[in-house]
């Protein structure tokens, strides 16, 4: 008869393993730790990915080959904007103009003779907005006035980087109105290098910023005032 080898018995080498040895168990809080980690990762992932988003939409803006609609509004923020605006009103754009957000010290004759626009023009088919403060009441300042005079589509001028905000806080405030984007091109934005400027980099950045604050204003309705002088809100553009 063969002789059967009995299997040995192997012990578990863990056992063996002194005390101070052991592997360390990951507890809740390091779990928690290590998964907070990959959010605030993926979070500035995000946040790094729709900055780029932004800025390509923002530069790669161009106003429409033939503008056309019921009425124009420019938001005030430098004459270069109401010069653009005017211009398209002489060419048959729009039938009327509203400057929204204009200083109250700002008289008709100076944005006329700021911009060279006639005397006529001015007198028939040029509206300025006093009441607006800020971006949000630029929105509610011109749709009250959108409506006062019964328009559906409204040219919408303003800087190009300025644009996407612009257009979230009107639709916001007015869904039913068709808005058309005519971008005025920031002269700093003109460059393909202008990420290497300080100052570009810097106004791209907190439009940025701004664009998102208003995305989750808009969601939520947390932190949203009206944004007009005559409700005595101070001024947060």
């Amino acid at each position: 008869m063969g002789h059967t080898t009995p299997n040995p018995i192997h012990q578990d080498p863990e056992l063996d393993r002194p005390a101070g040895l052991l592997p360390p168990r990951r507890g809740p809080i390091r779990r928690l730790l290590r998964w907070g980690g990959f959010a605030c990762l993926l979070a500035i992932a995000l946040v790094f990915g729709g900055f780029l988003r932004f800025a390509d939409s923002v530069t790669t803006l161009k106003p429409p080959a033939e503008p056309k609609a019921d009425a124009i509004v420019v938001l005030t923020g430098g004459y270069q904007r109401i010069d653009q605006a005017v211009e398209l009103l002489q060419q048959g754009a729009g039938k009327r103009l509203l400057i929204s957000g204009a200083h109250p010290t700002t008289t008709p004759a100076q944005i006329r003779k700021m911009t060279q626009g006639s005397a006529d023009l001015f007198s028939c088919c040029v509206d300025i907005g006093y009441d607006a403060i800020d971006t949000i009441g630029n929105a509610e300042e011109a749709s009250n006035w959108i409506h006062a005079k019964g328009y559906r589509s409204v040219l919408i001028v303003t800087n190009n980087y300025h644009m996407p905000r612009s257009l979230a806080e009107l639709s916001y405030v007015d869904p039913d109105i068709e808005f058309i984007a005519y971008p005025v091109v920031n002269s700093d934005l003109k460059s393909r290098n202008w990420f290497t400027d300080p100052n570009a980099m810097r106004v791209m950045l907190a439009e940025y910023v701004k664009v998102l604050l208003t995305g989750a204003r808009n969601i939520t309705g947390f932190g949203r005032h009206t944004g007009l002088r005559s409700a005595g809100v101070p001024a947060s553009d």
